[in-house]
């Protein structure tokens, strides 16, 4: 027999269906992170051995077939349990959206409790698959490197604003004679001052937002007035760099008529809102070249007040995308390379967002520009009103001294037992 005789090709094995649900499984009981899916009316239907073990049962047979939020007992961050009429994962099944968060606290049927990352998963029909983990020595392995990286930065700022400030005070043409060979470098390093200075506040801004330092504050706001109000700011910038800068929906017929007429109430932090709108439209500005056009448009989305800020600029990769909210991450390509960046706006937006209960997300193709979308909760403008009130009557109380308060009180109160006793005595004759 030749060794060089030709092999016989063996015919391709046809993998059945039934196999490969075995196979997908196998590969669902190996993985530690839990695994539940659920039907349209929110019963498990499948649990993997994670997911019994996370949320302290013992057998598959003690979860399948209950209802999802009898089995997934949550709590917000301050520890309070999330009922489940306001539980954003419901809101998220029920209006047919992915979703995914790190703040909630899973509580097990002892009573244990630790964080846990949850996603929502659509799988194109009636169920819908949601996995979670265990987050707890991340979060503690997190907490150390933001105490690191906000003690250095803080460290940082003072030194660096000192170079700054003498950098400024050598450019100064009242305070030093430089030749225009020296004021070249010297403004280059200015320049290079000012965005380290800039990378140390949004490192400072970040360690205080993963440590839910600064809490929001909700008053009633008519979203359209504000977002317009914040995007006067940003018109001189995108004059200097010929950008027309337009409010309004896309499909409108001119500039002139790009005007949003609808009013929005919302519940929301007025400065949080301003740090969100002004990073995007920074970020539209200074990714869209020369003589191109930003829109910022506010409407309602099925029920929800939108923010959307449009560019026409230089887009973003399929496979960046799914990245652009993290924590540092910035699209590596030719033109990014060139513009300034550190990759922390996008992050601070979400978590804003995240934090008065809204949700973002961004669609983009090279080369064609990005769309960002900002959602939040909408009120209705008897609540607006109603809420503005109470916003008013909180503040007069404020103002008020303590010693006014009960002075007033203690007025109504004698003048209500005087007409009570009055009518007591004319009743009586």
């Amino acid at each position: 027999m030749s060794i060089f005789r030709k092999k016989k090709v063996e015919e391709p094995v046809e993998v059945q269906p039934s196999g490969g649900s075995v196979m997908a499984e196998r590969a669902l009981n190996s993985i530690a992170e839990g695994v539940l899916i659920i039907d349209a009316a929110g019963v498990i239907k499948f649990a993997n051995p994670a997911a019994v073990q996370l949320v302290g049962a013992t057998t598959l047979y003690e979860v399948a077939g209950l209802y999802l939020f009898s089995v997934l007992r949550l709590e917000d961050s301050t520890g309070e349990q999330i009922q489940e009429d306001m539980n954003p994962l419901k809101g998220a099944i029920v209006r047919g959206e992915a979703f995914e968060s790190r703040d909630f606290t899973l509580v097990t049927r002892s009573g244990k409790k630790f964080p846990i990352a949850i996603s929502l998963t659509l799988s194109g029909g009636p169920e819908k698959i949601i996995t979670f983990r265990n987050i707890a020595s991340e979060l503690a392995k997190e907490s150390e490197q933001t105490e690191f990286i906000s003690t250095a930065s803080h460290e940082m700022r003072t030194p660096v604003a000192s170079i700054e400030g003498y950098l400024g005070l050598a450019l100064n043409p009242s305070t030093a004679t430089i030749d225009d060979r020296a004021r070249k470098y010297l403004t280059e390093a200015h320049e290079a001052s000012q965005h380290l200075g800039r990378l140390f506040r949004d490192l400072l801004d970040i360690t205080k937002l993963d440590d839910n330092r600064v809490k929001a504050h909700l008053k009633p706001v008519e979203l359209t007035a504000e977002v317009a109000k914040i995007l006067e700011d940003h018109r001189q910038a995108a004059a200097e760099k010929k950008i027309q800068l337009l409010f309004g929906a896309r499909n409108y017929g001119n500039a002139s008529a790009r005007k949003v007429v609808m009013p929005l109430y919302v519940m929301i932090d007025l400065d949080f809102l301003r740090e969100i709108v002004n990073n995007l439209v920074e970020n539209a500005i200074k990714y869209t070249p020369e003589g191109g056009t930003v829109w910022v448009d506010v409407q309602d989305n099925q029920g929800r007040a939108m923010i959307a800020v449009s560019d026409t600029g230089i887009g973003i990769a399929p496979e960046d995308l799914a990245h652009v909210f993290q924590k540092f991450y910035r699209a590596d390509n030719s033109d990014t390379r060139t513009i300034g960046g550190t990759g922390l706006g996008l992050y601070i937006v979400k978590k804003r967002t995240e934090q008065m209960g809204g949700q973002v997300s961004a669609e983009s193709m090279l080369s064609k520009g990005s769309t960002f979308y900002v959602l939040f909760p909408r009120i209705t403008a008897e609540d607006y009103n109603q809420q503005r009130q109470i916003a008013s009557n909180l503040q007069a109380m404020k103002i008020m001294s303590a010693s006014e308060i009960e002075g007033k009180v203690g007025s109504s109160a004698l003048s209500a037992a005087m007409a009570q006793n009055n009518q007591k005595s004319s009743t009586q004759t």
